[in-house]
């Protein structure tokens, strides 16, 4: 082992034993933390509207303030922009992340205050590798180079008081200038806006230098490794960069992306770790190779609490604290946050599969789901139904999208999925049929409606032209970065749009 693995785990010693306190101390920490952070916020305006100085628990906390969304906090950030101080964190809060999620055409702007950069993001940052070089002493990452693939929005100002960008892009705009040192390609070419310009310099810059690591989000990188590929001509990525060694990627499943990295990395020694951030905060990496399931992390100055999924923007929905929490059941989180975030839905859901530590799988987002027949098909279902599909027919899926085809006179009701191939299957018919029973076996709502065909009939798999995703994302002006394909849709909006978008006529019966 070099000089520099070993001085990078001795630093990382230290940490490794915190998070392993945690593990065995979750509401501890959780404890911790929630009184962290109402002190902290007990003289802000916020604080004071909701008399922080008088609460005393967590029960007090959730009968005082109520479930936020971020349309309830849409008023303070229009004033954080102009520049107010202590609304909702103490000081001014100089940077805002722009996410406008899917196919929502509303921007958010999402406060990112010096706390949360540093106690957060970045932490979360130093704790994947310090995760990784322990689950693989034999890591030869750091005399290489780490190539991160971030967002395509420039950082933006917005009038004289506030900074505008991707959260990448905050991100690396934050960075010290030694990070350069094992950071490939330079901050310049990685902030471009021009997502197709960025493609060629990366390409550039990246092909001579020795990279070790991959960091972004899979659909965006598959992209890439494939412009490189076709610029260097070579047939794997490992004969590209012969040192590869892993790839960190978030932001949506890897799980219809996992057999085509596969195939275009050609190295067996190449290793996937997923982590879990978003704008509102850092929440899970994984730490077992052996397992996709992550681990919540708990002191990174976020207070989680948690609604069942089914209930979400009912107002009397139970509010459960992580001691409450079970598995297998599906739950919509609640962060309060040091970026001043405060009993705040994000949007995403998970399913628990341990409390000893806390352990889970993203199982999709509260508005992403098709339930148009009581089927109740969450992104889950859908992308471990398709996983097995390409397995067993040896198809590969760049983008997919999936909604209901309502009932008629003439005809029951269906699930259309709009499917961008990389490899197509060798029958699509058997694909369709695997689909159909893998997600009767996971889901029995689904199973209940497709019963005999009495409510659903048997879905329809309809292969998109090459790039059809990709030029829809570009004519809404979110090509790169960390904007994302809507993967299940409860009407036929988006369906329709890419329809036009393919140049293919819309067919609305089955």
């Amino acid at each position: 082992m070099g000089i520099i693995p070993k001085t990078v785990r001795l630093l990382n010693t230290a940490r490794l034993n915190q998070i392993a306190f945690f593990k065995l101390h979750p509401i501890i920490v959780q404890e911790h933390t929630f009184s962290y952070l109402i002190s902290k916020a007990s003289e802000t305006i916020w604080g004071k509207q909701y008399n922080y100085n008088s609460i005393k628990s967590i029960a007090d906390f959730q009968f005082a303030v109520p479930v936020q969304t971020y349309e309830d906090f849409n008023p303070w950030m229009e004033r954080l922009r102009t520049g107010e101080k202590n609304l909702l964190w103490p000081g001014k809060i100089k940077w805002f992340a722009k996410s406008s999620g899917t196919t929502s055409s509303r921007s958010k702007f999402i406060p990112i205050t010096d706390e949360s950069l540093e106690k957060c993001h970045y932490r979360a940052s130093k704790d994947v590798l310090a995760i990784y070089t322990a689950n693989n002493p034999e890591s030869n990452l750091f005399p290489g180079k780490a190539l991160i693939l971030g967002g395509s929005h420039k950082i933006d100002r917005d009038g004289d008081h506030a900074l505008i960008g991707d959260l990448s892009a905050i991100l690396i705009e934050n960075t010290p200038a030694w990070f350069d040192l094992v950071r490939t390609p330079k901050k310049d070419i990685i902030l471009l806006e021009d997502f197709e310009k960025k493609l060629e310099l990366v390409t550039r810059s990246t092909v001579n230098v020795n990279v070790t690591s991959l960091s972004g989000v899979p659909s965006w990188f598959l992209t890439l490794i494939k412009y490189i590929l076709e610029y260097t001509g070579k047939k794997y990525l490992s004969e590209v960069w012969p040192n590869l060694e892993v790839f960190f990627h978030g932001g949506i499943s890897f799980k219809p992306y996992r057999e085509l990295y596969k195939e275009l990395v050609g190295s067996e020694k190449m290793r996937y770790m997923e982590t879990y951030n978003a704008s509102e905060g850092f929440f899970g990496i994984q730490d077992d190779p052996s397992s996709d399931d992550l681990l919540l992390m708990l002191d990174y100055g976020i207070f989680f609490e948690f609604i069942p999924a089914d209930r979400a923007g009912d107002k009397n929905a139970p509010v459960l604290t992580l001691g409450e929490v079970e598995t297998g059941v599906n739950y919509a989180p609640v962060i309060s946050t040091n970026c001043g975030l405060w009993r705040y839905m994000i949007g995403d859901t998970i399913v628990f599969s341990s409390v000893n530590p806390y352990k889970f799988r993203i199982s999709g987002r509260t508005k992403h789901f098709i339930n148009a027949f009581g089927e109740e098909l969450i992104v889950d279902n859908a992308e471990r139904a398709l996983e097995k599909a390409c397995f067993e027919t040896g198809a590969s899926i760049i983008d997919y999208t999936a909604g209901p085809v309502f009932m008629s006179n003439n005809s029951k009701g269906a699930h259309e999925w709009l499917i961008e191939f990389e490899k197509a299957p060798s029958d699509l018919t058997k694909f369709t049929d695997i689909l159909d029973e893998t997600l009767k076996e996971i889901n029995s709502d689904y199973e209940a409606k497709r019963y005999k065909d009495i409510n659903l009939v048997r879905p329809v798999v309809r292969q998109l032209p090459k790039d059809s995703f990709k030029n829809w994302l570009k004519s809404k002006n979110k090509l790169g970065g960390q904007n994302k394909i809507p993967r299940l849709s409860n009407d036929r909006k988006f369906i329709e749009e890419m329809y036009g978008e393919a140049g293919m006529e819309e067919k609305k019966s089955i």
